[in-house]
Order: C-alpha cells, then sequence, then structure tokens
C-alpha cells in the first residue's frame, strides 16, 4: 500500500479522473456542435443574402441600362430636331437674302 491507499482505491480515483475528464470533453463536443451548427445557419443566411443581392445587382443594372438607353434615344431626338432648325434657319436665310 502506497501513501495508505489501497491500488484499489487508486484504481478508482483514476478512474474518477478519467471520468471528469470524459464529462468535460462530452461538453465541449457538445459547445463545438451547437457552434458549428450556429455558423452553418449564418454561413445559410450569407447565402441567401448574396442570392438576393445578385438578384437586386442584375435587376438595377438591367434598369440603368435602359435608362442609358432612353437618354441616348432622347439626346439623338435632340440633335437631330437641333440639326433641322439650324438647317431649316440657314435655308430660311439663304433664300431670303437671295430675294
Amino acid at each position: 500500500m502506497e501513501n495508505g491507499k489501497s491500488r484499489l482505491e487508486q484504481t478508482q480515483d483514476e478512474v474518477e479522473e478519467v471520468k471528469v475528464i470524459m464529462m468535460n470533453n462530452l461538453e465541449k463536443v457538445d459547445e463545438r456542435s451547437d457552434k458549428l451548427m450556429d455558423l452553418e445557419n449564418r454561413a445559410d443566411q450569407l447565402l441567401e443574402t448574396s442570392k438576393h443581392f445578385e438578384k437586386t445587382t442584375i435587376q438595377v443594372k438591367n434598369k440603368q441600362r435602359w435608362e442609358n438607353k432612353k437618354m441616348k434615344v432622347i439626346f439623338i431626338i435632340v440633335g437631330v430636331v437641333a440639326a433641322v432648325l439650324v438647317i431649316g434657319v440657314i435655308i430660311y436665310f439663304s433664300l431670303s437674302s437671295s430675294e
């Protein structure tokens, strides 16, 4: 007998230590599992948010493209009207000065 303890008592003490360690390990595994589930949920939310963002950016891009096309058409029409007016004024003055 060492230190007044029998081998059986020493073994029982060691078993108790192992049980405590194993219980701590199980708690850590459970916590880790919870954290992983939380991380997975956040990743899923981020994926959904990114899909929504992508859809929105495509819609904005298409809308902006149409706005740009409308502005080009308006500028072309204004340019044509201005050119017609300038040509009309030139023709009017050239005809009136020749009379």
